[in-house]
């Protein structure tokens, strides 16, 4: 009996590792996107996808994201025929995006985001103080494995203006209840994970996993 193939693609600036403590059934057989580099800070959303469609080598693959990777896998998923799309703490639509976001966009005040605290980490995680906020500083210098200005700059405004309206179809939604990025008071449609905050698909993956092989059954 052959395998069924999930592609699964990380959070903004994330890499793959974050997937590591999904305990999944031995039925899929695991590919692990990567971020690309933009072409250029005005690269379409469209053509960034179709670029990531190339690594898709499988007819009918399930698809899974995190954050803007689950935005990233809906749009996917509109080039190639999938057999499920699955996101964990991301959003359906632009109207589950929550209210800060809307002024966002609408004073482009998020481009006065200091990019430089992404892109040079390790100088400013002397500041976070604390044994909790160093504990933070060492997953995010593990985990943020994708620091080029160009790509922070595109990624924040291609999250920011995603223009889709309705949610895509054959889709599970996976959410924390305590989600800082995206409130779960926005979000509709999902399988909540109590307590279950932003970076969750590393500290509830057991519970995740549960969820996932059950829909995928």
């Amino acid at each position: 009996m052959s395998k069924e193939h999930i592609y699964f693609m990380p959070g903004l600036g994330v890499g793959p590792d974050i997937f590591k403590k999904l305990q999944l059934s031995n039925d899929y057989e695991l590919h692990y996107l990567e971020w690309k580099n933009p072409l250029s800070k005005d690269e379409t959303l469209a053509n960034y996808t179709m670029r990531m469609v190339d690594d898709i080598n499988h007819e009918n693959p399930v698809l899974l994201g995190v954050s803007f990777g689950g935005i990233i896998v809906q749009e996917m998923s509109k080039y190639i025929d999938v057999k499920k799309t699955i996101i964990i703490s991301s959003v359906k639509s632009k109207n589950e995006f929550p209210r800060r976001f809307k002024f966002a966009i609408a004073s482009n005040i998020y481009k006065l985001f200091p990019t430089t605290i992404i892109t040079n980490f390790e100088k400013y995680s002397k500041f976070f103080v604390g044994k909790y906020l160093k504990k933070k500083a060492e997953n995010y210098k593990r985990y943020l494995t994708v620091r080029d200005k160009t790509y922070i700059e595109w990624s924040i405004h291609t999250v920011l203006n995603w223009q889709q309206e309705t949610s895509s179809k054959n889709i599970l939604h996976i959410h924390g209840t305590k989600d800082n990025v995206f409130p779960i008071k926005y979000i509709h449609n999902c399988e909540q994970i109590i307590d279950g905050d932003h970076a969750m698909i590393m500290t509830k993956a057991k519970r995740i996993s549960e969820i996932i092989n059950t829909y995928l059954n």
